[in-house]
């Protein structure tokens, strides 16, 4: 058979051949979801950090009463970090597993909302009791996503533990912070 007749001839694909092209593809898919979720995640980030810089550096926050269990600041970066690397691989694969797409994104734009705007509310604005609501909504949104989506997702559901502590260790310093100033 000469090269002529072997490029006519139908290609039929073996079984391994067709899984190996699956996993190509869902894997590829999966990077794009990453990437996605990291840049909406990360822009909520930049949004947030405009309003904490120049608080955190306010005469407002530096005469604050604060918990004494407040971490130093640069830890403030670090969990974020780590948080929306973990929230954005936990989206990714939630896209690929749950049917209801609508009320993911929906859950995932209201998180997204609470999330931004809780510094601003804080930070900007002053008003440490409606940041508290927020960052309480934020904190019972969070653990119900996990708890909603545990039964589809399993162990991935570990990926929303660093968000969900790091929430109800910055839900209690916005308490302290009510209470005592």
């Amino acid at each position: 058979m000469n090269l002529r007749e072997v490029n006519n001839k139908q290609y039929n694909p073996s079984p391994l051949d067709v899984s190996l092209s699956y996993l190509k593809t869902k894997r590829t898919s999966m990077f794009k979801r990453l990437i996605l979720f990291l840049i909406i995640n990360f822009l909520a980030l930049g949004l947030g950090s405009f309003f904490t810089t120049d608080g955190v550096a306010s005469e407002w926050y530096a005469t604050l009463n604060r918990a004494p269990w407040e971490p130093p600041g640069w830890v403030f970066g670090a969990a974020w970090f780590t948080i929306m690397i973990c929230f954005s691989i936990y989206m990714a694969y939630a896209w690929e597993y749950i049917s209801n797409k609508k009320t993911l994104i929906s859950l995932f734009a209201i998180q997204w909302f609470l999330n931004v705007t809780w510094n601003p509310m804080f930070f900007e604005f002053h008003q440490m009791a409606v940041a508290l609501v927020i960052i309480i909504s934020l904190s019972l949104l969070l653990i119900n996503i996990a708890i909603r989506y545990l039964p589809n997702l399993h162990q991935k559901t570990w990926l929303l533990a660093p968000y969900i502590v790091w929430l109800l260790i910055a839900t209690s310093l916005n308490i302290y912070a009510l209470i005592y100033n």
